[in-house]
């Protein structure tokens, strides 16, 4: 039985186009800028210190950081630091008003649906924390983040590493077998699937479905909680 579903964002909930089209470039934009500006604020200066440590680099100016930073979202890079930053970035741009958290209504729907039937929803993103809230909290929808219980980002561990879901598991309190685990991509899903998650693959237009080896779904609509 079904008892929580952890989902991820990109092409799962929201389009691949928005975070690409929209909130990427909106962050490379803007990052040079915010670092100058902020470098000496004790939470962005403990971020650029991470990105020094993780170049090898204790030297870097501020200004060269940011462009290690703008490098890095060029190369799509997982990195925490710049997922954080990145996070501090887009809190601006919500509350400008200058874009809106793009999520899928059959998504919107479908969750909600699942939240009233008394299943948990989680979220695992390779975006920060703070970024899956602020997308959350800033829909056409309104404000969704009260339908979640709880958030990850890769500071829990890599995405298409197992033991990232088993500490996923561990924290929510639930056997992995009890967890329904939705991503459009199969790596991840492999993941989670080795360590006992139940696994949907949705196949949202522009995704790589890759070899048939989890569930599908081609939106929220088609996913079959009564596993």
């Amino acid at each position: 039985m079904i008892r929580a579903i952890l989902t991820d964002i990109e092409g799962t909930t929201s389009s691949i186009s928005f975070v690409k089209d929209v909130l990427f470039p909106y962050s490379r934009a803007r990052m040079m800028d915010f670092v100058t500006r902020h470098a000496d604020d004790p939470e962005v200066a403990t971020l650029l210190e991470e990105v020094r440590s993780l170049c090898g680099k204790k030297e870097l100016s501020a200004a060269q950081v940011a462009e290690q930073l703008i490098h890095w979202i060029d190369e799509d890079r997982k990195s925490a630091p710049l997922k954080a930053l990145q996070g501090m970035i887009w809190e601006e741009g919500y509350r400008n008003g200058d874009f809106c958290g793009h999520i899928y209504e059959d998504a919107v729907r479908k969750l909600r649906e699942w939240k009233a039937q008394g299943i948990d929803l989680y979220v695992f993103s390779s975006g920060s924390v703070h970024a899956q809230k602020l997308l959350f909290g800033h829909t056409e929808y309104g404000d969704l983040t009260p339908l979640f219980s709880g958030y990850f980002d890769t500071r829990t561990g890599p995405k298409q590493e197992a033991e990232s879901y088993r500490e996923i598991a561990r924290r929510i309190g639930l056997p992995p077998a009890s967890i329904l685990f939705l991503s459009d991509t199969p790596g991840e899903l492999d993941a989670a699937k080795s360590v006992g998650f139940l696994t949907c693959q949705l196949e949202r237009e522009g995704t790589d479905s890759g070899p048939a080896t989890h569930n599908r779904a081609a939106d929220f609509d088609g996913i079959n909680i009564s596993q």
